[in-house]
């Protein structure tokens, strides 16, 4: 399998000095499973995440639907998490014709979580990416 199907499949795994992102389409079984994805990583979606998910839930669908009151929130928060999210908006152009065109934004957690599914539906919002700090990781 190529890099680039993978990262269209939105199953990607990339880090930088101090970050780590991976993309939202992952199930958590199969982020358990990806010998890829760092030890840390997995052993906090075992132990914090999946006792409020299912094996079968994507990350991206935990993350539209989690509670702004959750446990999990304050996790993400101690992480230093930021979800890449993207957002449908109508654009004129000079004309004056409305078009509409997805454009990218990163958030926190507690901004996504502030923003109900039915806000979400209403925006177009399709998340892609979270991104979680390294060093915030490893003291976990």
């Amino acid at each position: 399998m190529s890099d680039r199907i993978i990262y269209e499949d939105g199953k990607y795994v990339m880090q930088d000095v101090g970050t780590l992102y991976v993309g939202t389409k992952y199930l958590f079984g199969e982020i358990l499973e990806n010998e890829e994805i760092p030890f840390k990583f997995r052993l906090l979606c075992e132990r914090y995440l999946l006792p409020e998910a299912d094996r079968e839930d994507s990350l991206e669908t935990h993350l539209y639907y989690l509670d702004s009151k959750s446990f999990l929130v304050k996790i993400f928060k101690q992480l230093r998490a930021k979800v890449k999210i993207n957002v449908l908006v109508e654009k004129k152009d000079r004309q004056g014709r409305v078009s509409k065109e997805y454009v990218t934004k990163n958030l926190t957690v507690e901004e996504l979580t502030k923003l109900s599914p039915q806000e979400k539906e209403a925006q177009g919002v399709v998340i892609q990416e979270l991104a979680v700090s390294k060093f915030a990781l490893m003291a976990f």
